[in-house]
């Protein structure tokens, strides 16, 4: 085991899968000779030569592009978009190319990559560094989402996803690159896709999160206890699929639900999970379903400790519906 940060759980990754299969390409916007703008590809490109780790024009549509002819030609690309706030360039070709080529070939194709970005606030990146976008990808149909909460499942679920035959856009919560540490088995492991992990268990309040939220949930629990709440986090790690099973089986024990995410409420993914516990699990609810989020406004630069959710927001949602 060693102690590292999950921007270095990222890079232990892929330097361990890639000393394992040849057929894993990255490519992205100086990843290779700077080892990205965050430094998860340093040294990868001296490790295994530029036909494997190769730097990009500033052309996202290119990058995605790139990458499904070296998917459906038999190579594992592991394309990174600098920040998610840039992916929209790329759009099309993940919604309209990537995500069905299964589909449209009737299976006579495939197309498995692993886009990496990192995404969300806590770095004051102002409007254009800062935006979850996951609820985008969520929606299409042939993507999975893979975000990670800690260095342990950020290395197990990128080489998890590197293995999968399915296209995974993997969301790397910046916000916690660096601040978040852990212990992480050397060599390789896997953490399931579709697997949510309880993370804390509790008998009172269901609090439901990903990526750096997770960190979030587990401080407003503890601000929670004294307050006479004891409340049950339910990390996802995957979007999609999603682990339904473990949610309503929380949901069913505490019979009352806090979701949270750093993205704008309208539309979030929170309203996905709100919906499903609705149709499945109405009866066992003691009060209605509150949701913590973002806003409905562009990222701000000087107010982001407005904008993001942090403990005590969760907590007071706690007690919202605790006190129903």
């Amino acid at each position: 085991m060693a102690t590292m940060t999950l921007l270095a759980a990222v890079r232990d990754a892929l330097l361990t899968e890639m000393g394992l299969n040849d057929k894993i390409v990255i490519m992205g916007e100086d990843v290779g000779h700077n080892g990205g703008v965050f430094r998860a590809t340093e040294g990868l490109q001296a490790e295994f030569g530029e036909d494997r780790v190769m730097d990009t024009p500033l052309a996202e549509s290119g990058i995605i592009g790139m990458a499904v002819g070296m998917a459906v030609n038999g190579l594992k690309p592991v394309p990174e978009i600098q920040f998610m706030d840039f992916i929209y360039p790329a759009f099309d070709q993940i919604v309209s190319e990537v995500a069905k080529l299964r589909y449209r070939s009737g299976g006579g194709f495939s197309c498995p990559m692993v886009i990496r970005t990192p995404y969300g606030g806590g770095i004051r990146g102002g409007h254009y560094h800062s935006q979850s976008a996951e609820a985008y990808f969520a929606h299409t149909a042939g993507l999975k989402v893979v975000i990670p909460s800690n260095p342990y499942d950020a290395k197990g679920l990128l080489i998890a996803s590197m293995r999968d035959n399915d296209p995974i856009l993997f969301m790397e919560p910046k916000k916690i690159y660096r601040s978040m540490k852990g212990e992480v088995p050397e060599g390789p492991y896997t953490v399931e896709l579709g697997k949510a992990n309880v993370v804390r268990e509790g008998k009172d309040v269901t609090l439901i999160c990903w990526g750096a939220m997770t960190q979030v949930c587990l401080q407003a629990a503890e601000l929670c206890v004294p307050r006479g709440a004891d409340c049950e986090v339910v990390d996802l790690r995957t979007l999609v699929p999603l682990d339904e099973e473990t949610i309503l089986e929380s949901v069913k024990k505490t019979g009352r639900v806090v979701i949270v995410h750093e993205a704008q409420r309208t539309c979030g993914f929170g309203a996905e999970v709100s919906a499903l516990i609705a149709e499945e699990a109405i009866l066992y609810l003691e009060a209605p379903i509150v949701r913590v989020t973002g806003l409905d406004t562009p990222f701000p630069y000087t107010l982001e400790h407005v904008y993001m959710p942090d403990a005590e927001r969760v907590a007071l949602a706690v007690g919202k519906v605790t006190n129903f």
